[in-house]
């Protein structure tokens, strides 16, 4: 099962994506959920949204705009060297997942422009698999800890290099720079996310490549991990990490600007499509 949010004539809204359009949850289901997260914290929510799977379509893709998949999750944490390829380029060496955070207002929607600041020239690209928490979550086993997930989606954790580097915080939380979408995929879907694989494009060219079983820290590991010390929620997001390939280490270093397009794509989910725009001053 697919899951999408979106505006539909300025109004947001959520749904299933299927091969026929858009089926409108958010007008069959809105005295319940008012929003994709509300619809994942109700234990029953899952499986009231599957009961339209089969309906016809309310609304043509072309009528929508794309939402990041949870508009308002509670906390977005993101892991950062969790490949092997990316730590060598970073030269990272601690044991220890590499944790720092990404604020909601941050981000955008599949088919959206991700914003360029204009006084940086350092906006660099990072593919990564996100996490759906579907249940609360505190100081779980990595054993059980599949069974807390709602799904998983692309993200495009769009970098400004050279003010990450004094901080990562600075660097990650810059206006529509993170791209989400362009669904959750269920875990019916994805039942062990160790077998999907991540790409990254910039305009066409594949930059990044590598499959989710090469990831230092696993998922559920992560999920555990950070359970240990927050309380998840659903909703929440969890940021995998992105594969060797980024923009920075390049030689020449190669950064988005105006005009690009970024994808992210991950097998069983889909593409994740943006459009780099320079800031208007």
């Amino acid at each position: 099962m697919k899951l999408v949010s979106y505006l539909v004539s300025g109004r947001p809204s959520f749904g299933l994506y299927t091969d026929h359009g858009i089926v409108d949850l958010g007008q069959k289901l809105g005295d319940k959920y008012q929003d994709l997260k509300s619809l994942l914290s109700d234990k029953d929510g899952l499986a009231n949204a599957k009961n339209f799977l089969d309906s016809p379509s309310d609304i043509d893709e072309q009528a929508i705009t794309y939402l990041p998949v949870i508009p308002n999750p509670n906390k977005i944490l993101c892991v950062g060297m969790n490949y092997a390829e990316k730590r060598a380029e970073f030269n990272e060496t601690s044991s220890a997942p590499t944790l720092f955070v990404r604020f909601p207002d941050s981000q955008t929607g599949h088919k959206t422009n991700i914003i360029k600041p204009t006084i940086s020239d350092e906006l660099d690209y990072e593919g990564e698999l996100a996490i759906v928490i579907g249940k609360e979550a505190f100081r779980i086993k990595s054993e059980e800890a599949l069974s807390y997930v709602a799904g998983y989606s692309c993200y495009m954790d769009g970098s400004i290099r050279d003010w990450q580097y004094t901080w990562y915080t600075a660097g990650k939380n810059w206006p529509n720079t993170g791209a989400f979408g362009p669904c959750l995929t269920t875990t019916d879907e994805i039942p062990d996310p160790k077998a999907l694989s991540i790409a990254t494009y910039l305009n066409g060219k594949e930059m990044q490549h590598d499959s989710i079983k090469n990831l230092v820290h696993t998922v559920p590991d992560l999920i555990s991990y950070i359970s240990t010390f927050t309380k998840l929620s659903p909703g929440d997001v969890i940021l995998t990490g992105s594969p060797g390939g980024v923009g920075k280490k390049r030689n020449p270093p190669i950064f988005m600007h105006d005009g690009d397009t970024i994808e992210v794509e991950i097998s069983n989910i889909g593409r994740l499509t943006n459009f780099i725009v320079e800031e208007k001053r």
